[in-house]
């Protein structure tokens, strides 16, 4: 479809804010005629406003883990959405937990919900945003198929890599993970693959300027992916457009594109892109 695209709405990864520039991790996905949005990092409602698309019109939300600069603004996007029209139903898709993080929110906000309600006559958001908790395997079936592999994020155990298909043209999300070969299988010949990318030698000055955060350098070494290694991945699996995501570190030092293009010199198959906010990628018309 000509009309298919992905707009990248926040690129940084991890959930401070250093710059402007770059916002935590969502994106927007529009393959098979469906509006969907990837992940809901700080910002992502003004992102999917940004790149042209009413919140009311938005078909379905995927969550890859509970992160918080994942998760952070789903039910806000929920709520403003909801004050902005909307009037049908919307499909939420997210790990176990997911349920709880909705029935906290909606609690913490029951009294505008409500008062809404009945003031302005809306139907109910709680029960207009469907809720779908999901594991490994086939989420969606059909035109548009989804399916989701458990990948490698310690400590968080319910976290997906997700692949989108529909009329030939397959985009695919690593979603957090480190360096995770079955990975190659899954994102095998995929159109995109929205790959999360660390520069290790940033490492030290990003811990160096973590307040309370004493076994950072742990848990990055641990649960993310060297951008040489998400180059290999790609690779593998014979991607046509590697697209560097959850970049980290952010707002530290002066690393550029060409830094970062640099140490993914290990693929060579297709293109590869840095992501920006506000980067969108179309489908080819070929």
């Amino acid at each position: 479809m000509s009309n298919d695209r992905l707009v990248l709405l926040g690129t940084k990864g991890g959930p401070s804010i250093r710059t402007i520039e770059r916002m935590p991790t969502s994106s927007l996905l529009e393959i098979g005629g469906k509006k969907i949005v990837v992940d809901c990092g700080l910002g992502v409602a003004r992102g999917v406003v940004g790149a042209g698309v009413q919140l009311a019109d938005i078909d379905s939300i995927f969550i890859t883990h509970l992160h918080s600069d994942h998760v952070i603004e789903l039910g806000p996007l929920l709520h403003t959405a909801w004050t902005s029209g909307l009037q049908t139903e919307i499909d939420v898709f997210g790990p176990v937990g997911t349920r709880e993080y909705l029935d906290g929110f909606y609690q913490s906000l029951k009294f505008d919900i409500d008062l809404r309600i009945r003031d302005e006559g809306r139907n109910d958001i709680r029960e207009l945003a469907k809720l779908h908790q999901f594991g490994e395997g086939s989420v969606i079936e059909g035109e548009l198929a989804v399916n989701a592999l458990r990948v490698v994020h310690p400590p968080v155990d319910e976290c997906y890599a997700l692949s989108f298909e529909a009329d030939g043209w397959k985009v695919t999300f690593s979603s957090d993970t480190n360096y995770f070969p079955p990975l190659i299988e899954f994102a095998k010949d995929s159109d995109i693959l929205v790959h999360e990318a660390m520069l290790s030698k940033g490492i030290d000055r990003l811990v160096a300027q973590t307040k309370n955060a004493s076994r950072l350098r742990e848990h990055l070494l641990a649960s993310h992916t060297d951008v040489a290694d998400a180059a290999k991945i790609a690779e593998s699996a014979n991607v046509r457009h590697l697209v560097l995501h959850h970049l980290v570190p952010v707002g530290v030092g002066d690393f550029g594109q060409s830094e970062w293009l640099a140490d993914a010199g290990g693929y060579t198959k297709g293109q590869i892109s840095v992501g920006e906010d506000g980067m969108e990628i179309r489908r080819s018309k070929s």
